[in-house]
């Protein structure tokens, strides 16, 4: 057994359709490492669409292709989509590479470690009675190692550093007034015509049938001497709700005794997953439980934390927004090894003239 430990981040987001709210949402995630790994589905770079949380077309560094992830993408979209989006993607690729170093560089990190970029952008609306979208927020950030960086105002039309390290990237994106103009329009008009237009194609796609989830209780060695990182993750399920907790000695465990959940987050196949996690004593953990309800259990499923299962090592980070991710690759449970991705964004075809401006990079 040996440990690995990688960096790898997701943007949270809570844009799902629900039939009472009617909220649809469109994003694109582009997610770059400093340098390749050797795990298996972890690339050097991945990019990947979601409607309403569901992945709707992917990218990656190994096969360079972008692909529909539904059936109705394939169906609706023509050929030159897909072979622009795979330009577009290729592009986008090589800027990652070359701005990652440069972020390395201004954050004074060596390449012993892996670090992560990543870039967001998107749009939310509300479907109104009468069938028309109305804008709600349009999102373009980005975030270096689960922090952070820049994102765009989309009232100010100005970019926003929220660190030191990324100021002259605003002061030189901020000079370029085309970037922000055109950053606006397709935030709140480009993007949301897309959206309409997947809307219409994808309405009678967006359903699954219910799904129960499985439930694995697992740890990992904490900083702090003799703890471990308690971890209770359900996976798999359909509808969205669920209720998870843990238990010790029968009595719940809360927030306020440093449980951490990331929400539920959806997989690659329509279903769902989440996380809690608690840092115990090592001596302690034999008196814990994890508790899981949902709508297709008669009963809540209850898990009791017994002999260790060693598990690669994880870091994860909670930036100023509460965006966080993990790399989870269970030892446990090999068959069902995988990557938590998170966050929403199609690249809208190809958003050349967007790229080309933000291909000025982080460089001052």
């Amino acid at each position: 057994m040996y440990t690995f430990m990688l960096f790898v981040f997701y943007f949270s987001t809570e844009c799902i359709v629900q039939s009472q709210s009617e909220i649809y949402s469109l994003n694109y995630i582009y997610t770059a490492l400093s340098k390749p790994v050797e795990l298996p589905g972890i690339h050097e770079f991945t990019a990947m669409g979601l409607m309403n949380n569901r992945q709707i077309d992917y990218y990656d560094s190994v096969d360079k292709k972008k692909i529909p992830k539904q059936d109705w993408m394939r169906d609706k979209l023509p050929a030159d989509y897909w072979e622009k989006g795979t330009q577009s993607r290729k592009s986008k690729e090589q800027w990652f590479k070359v701005n990652v170093n440069i972020l390395m560089e201004r954050m004074r990190h060596n390449n012993t470690g892996v670090r992560i970029l990543q870039w967001k952008h998107g749009c939310e609306v509300d479907k109104q009675p009468d069938g028309t979208l109305k804008f709600i927020k349009g999102t373009d950030q980005y975030s270096y190692d689960g922090d952070d960086f820049l994102a765009f105002d989309d009232v100010t039309m100005q970019w926003v550093a929220p660190v030191d390290q990324a100021l002259p990237t605003k002061r030189k994106w901020d000079g370029v007034q085309i970037l922000n103009q055109y950053t606006k329009g397709y935030l709140e008009k480009e993007c949301v015509d897309w959206l309409s237009k997947f809307m219409e194609y994808g309405e009678k796609h967006f359903s699954s049938a219910d799904s129960p989830p499985d439930i694995n209780v697992f740890a990992n060695k904490a900083k702090t001497a003799g703890n471990v990182h308690l971890t209770c993750m359900a996976t798999g399920f359909y509808p969205k709700d669920v209720i998870i907790h843990f238990k010790k000695n029968g009595v719940q465990l809360t927030e306020d005794d440093g449980v951490l959940s990331t929400g539920a987050r959806p997989n690659n196949d329509d279903t769902y997953q989440i996380r809690i996690s608690v840092q115990i004593p090592e001596a302690d953990k034999q008196t814990y439980e994890c508790s899981v309800s949902h709508i297709t259990l008669v009963q809540p499923i209850v898990v009791k934390w017994g002999k260790v299962v060693l598990v690669f090592n994880i870091l994860y980070i909670f930036s100023t927004n509460q965006l966080f991710a993990w790399l989870s690759i269970m030892v446990k449970s090999i068959s069902k090894m995988f990557v938590c991705y998170k966050v929403t964004n199609a690249d809208l075809n190809v958003n050349q003239q967007l790229f080309q401006a933000h291909c000025i990079g982080f460089c001052c």
